[in-house]
């Protein structure tokens, strides 16, 4: 049978993924199969995937024909190296695919606008994240243990961000049309659920990630939980995305657990909310989005090496701002190799 520092350590994988842009989860999802301490080089393939259909003005869906919808998938590459028990770096490189409709109104500085529906793919590298992990907390018993981690790091601005130029011009035309000194919403401009930012592939900007884990077990039951914030700054255009608060945990079970094989199952709930976003120094009333969800995940492990994990994310509520486009889930999948 494997001994209480194994029970703990597998622990630390099973926590859950909330949220769409969630670089801390790509990297410590799967990312060692038998002791994420220990030192040596670590690689994880993650996958997330949502479809935005539900389309929601103030918090209420709404339905009409030729719907706009996003479909978003995540592919995440970390490369990971633990120098000791306590502390390990580790490189999120996500592959971002895009897939949508959206109709809209084109303001021309000249002439008339026009109202298009556009149809497209937007694919491509998104924003790079260095993330370190350093360990506060390890106590590990016979029959129970806990395990207290401290995540920090910086996202750069490596995705395309020629979207968020678009979304800039489109609001400065608007904006002339008004009479001077008129309050307005710097994206009020916009009539479709998916916003020209949504399909951006980065954010142009240089942002601060701060979280932390806590992994508890007692005999075969265990409880998890994570904490994450997203410090955004004024990114391309004057753009700047809203900070983002992730909270995550649940308790699981394992199912098998023998010398060579892990089984678990845990029951996750998770909470999210982003902050409205600012253009031109101005927050917006079309932006802002909190949710809760709730979901399944399973974990196998197998020898020293390999780990995977499968799980969904079930929305039971989501607000919002002005007119949105909410996931009607999320499924994530990961696999992990310590070398």
């Amino acid at each position: 049978m494997a001994g209480p520092r194994f029970l703990v350590c597998v622990a630390l994988l099973t926590w859950g993924i909330p949220a769409l842009a969630c670089d801390l989860c790509a990297i410590y999802s799967a990312n060692d199969a038998r002791r994420e301490s220990s030192p040596g080089f670590v690689f994880t393939v993650a996958e997330l995937f949502v479809p935005f259909h539900t389309l929601q003005f103030e918090g209420h869906e709404v339905s009409g024909p030729n719907p706009d919808f996003l479909d978003r998938s995540i592919t995440h590459l970390v490369p990971g190296y633990n120098f000791s028990k306590r502390f390990g770096v580790s490189l999120n490189l996500p592959l971002v695919y895009h897939s949508f409709q959206r109709s809209d109104i084109r303001y021309a500085v000249n002439g008339a606008d026009v109202f298009f529906t556009e149809r497209g793919i937007e694919s491509g590298l998104g924003d790079i994240a260095l993330i370190g992990r350093f360990t506060v907390l390890d106590v590990s018993r016979m029959k129970y243990g806990i395990m207290i981690n401290v995540l920090g790091g910086l996202k750069m601005p490596t995705g395309d961000s020629e979207r968020l130029k678009d979304e800039v011009e489109q609001s400065q035309i608007f904006a002339a049309r008004l009479p001077p000194g008129t309050p307005h919403d710097p994206l009020g401009h916009s009539r479709s659920f998916v916003h020209q930012h949504d399909l951006a592939l980065g954010s142009g900007s240089f942002d601060g990630i701060t979280g932390l884990t806590m992994n508890s077990h007692w005999q075969r039951w265990f409880f998890n939980s994570q904490f994450q914030y997203y410090w955004r700054t004024e990114g391309e255009s004057s753009f700047q995305h809203g900070n983002e608060l992730m909270v995550s945990g649940g308790p699981g079970c394992y199912v098998l657990l023998i010398e060579k094989f892990t089984l678990s199952l845990q029951a996750n709930a998770a909470y999210e909310t982003f902050a409205r976003d600012r253009l031109l120094g101005q927050k917006s009333d079309a932006t802002e989005m909190t949710g809760w969800y709730l979901g399944p995940q399973i974990l196998f492990t197998s020898g020293n090496h390999l780990s995977a994990r499968v799980g969904a994310d079930l929305p039971v509520r989501i607000e919002n701002n002005g007119r949105q486009a909410v996931a009607d889930y999320r499924f994530y999948a990961s696999v992990g190799w310590r070398f």
